[in-house]
């Protein structure tokens, strides 16, 4: 009896030497290991870091499986493992079918190739005749979208045109299953629309496994029915999507409030923008945690700037404790005459939070910074800076609303009699 099983993995790890090199079989790094080694005779052993530890889980065919966890926390290594990229230090893996994976820029790609040529490629390398890929040829071109650029080298691409080629060959030359990081952030919102759209046509319709690793839980929640949430190289939750997202918020989210965020590194950022201070103000522009739903409060960041970045977009993503987005704002988000000026040097945006449209309850807020149509100098992620508000009362004027409303908005509306 054929086994329903795409993936199973028995007590999976992975240890690192800090400070050492993953070894791989190429020509280049073979000699630089024999032009070093003579200088490495004598140090003291390298200290270890587990990026996973006894991970044990199991995929269904035809299952898309979300990998949530912050940064660092092994979810990448493991689809390197999966990928056979890099081997298990311990434990196994055991995969049934084709495995295609996008897991970083650049991976699968050769520079010097042009886009055409790097689709033959890999089609290729995943087994796939001429004729085969001759087939899929037109579908994967139409896809990326770069069409104008396919007999260019691809290391003249850009990013979020590396990036729309790259998911579109591994997305249709039949992989079996699909494993993608969280590369597709690169791209625009359209191409992320089209790519989550893609691998729910992958499953639904051609019975593919997909494994998921995104930052955006709301992506996860969508497009995944299982998920399994790892912290520090550990599976810390499996099950369904909703309990694992919830799992994860509260270890990363709302367990560490805080209703002011401060550069004290001085580390993120780059010479675009560079954010000094992120929070919440009452009417008085004092950093506030607490405000009534009718009540003058504004969302102020403070950020330097060296260098004058004309489509720069910064603003904030709210969200409540369900994790459902409310809204997203930008300082672009008006007409042009009405943006406020980017000076060098030190500034300080304010806007103000509507009044009389939030129920009461707890909402988080994400720091948000990018150039338009480009990748995120800082996007809406654990790794985000955030801050958390608490919307007590004020939600109305009536007598008859004394209790919290359970609307998901609570403006209120004006009634005439004609």
């Amino acid at each position: 009896m054929k086994s329903s099983l795409a993936i199973q993995t028995h007590e999976l790890g992975k240890q690192y030497s800090i400070g050492r090199k993953e070894s791989y079989s190429t020509i280049r790094e073979s000699v630089a290991r024999l032009v070093t080694s003579p200088f490495g005779a004598g140090r003291a052993p390298q200290p270890k870091i587990w990026a996973l530890r006894d991970v044990s889980f199991q995929v269904e065919c035809g299952e898309v499986l979300g990998i949530i966890g912050k940064n660092g926390s092994g979810k990448t290594t493991l689809l390197k493992i999966l990928s056979r990229i890099t081997e298990p230090t311990t434990g196994l893996a055991k995969i049934r079918g084709r495995v295609s994976s996008l897991l970083e820029v650049g991976t699968g790609f050769h520079q010097e190739l042009s886009g055409r040529e790097n689709i033959f490629l890999n089609g290729a390398i995943l087994g796939m005749t001429r004729k085969e890929i001759m087939k899929k040829f037109d579908e994967i071109v139409d896809f990326s979208g770069v069409e104008k650029f396919l007999d260019t080298p691809v290391k003249r691409y850009s990013s979020g045109m590396y990036v729309r080629l790259a998911f579109a060959v591994a997305a249709h030359l039949n992989p079996e299953i699909l494993l993608v990081d969280e590369v597709l952030a690169v791209g625009d919102i359209e191409f992320q629309k089209k790519s989550l759209k893609k691998m729910n046509e992958l499953t639904t319709k051609h019975g593919r496994t997909v494994l998921f690793v995104s930052h955006n839980m709301n992506a996860i929640e969508q497009l995944c029915t299982q998920a399994i949430l790892l912290d520090e190289g550990n599976l810390a939750e499996q099950g369904s999507t909703n309990k694992v997202i919830n799992a994860y918020l509260a270890r990363s989210v709302f367990s560490q409030e805080s209703s002011y965020w401060e550069n004290k590194d001085n580390k993120l950022g780059n010479q675009f923008f560079r954010p000094i201070r992120f929070f919440v103000a009452d009417k008085r522009f004092k950093p506030t945690k607490v405000i009534r739903s009718d009540e003058t409060s504004s969302v102020v960041i403070e950020f330097e700037s060296e260098e004058k970045l004309s489509n720069l977009m910064i603003g904030y993503r709210l969200s409540d404790e369900e994790n459902h987005i409310i809204y997203t704002t930008t300082h672009v988000d008006s007409s042009p005459e009405k943006w406020p000026f980017i000076r060098k040097g030190p500034n300080v945006f304010y806007s103000r939070l509507p009044k009389r449209l939030l129920k009461e309850g707890r909402y988080r807020l994400e720091l948000v910074a990018k150039p338009h149509g480009s990748k995120w100098i800082i996007g809406p992620s654990e790794n985000s800076p955030t801050v958390f508000l608490t919307i007590q009362g004020g939600s109305s004027d009536s007598p008859y609303w004394s209790s919290r409303k359970q609307n998901l908005v609570v403006p209120i509306i004006q009634w005439k009699n004609k």
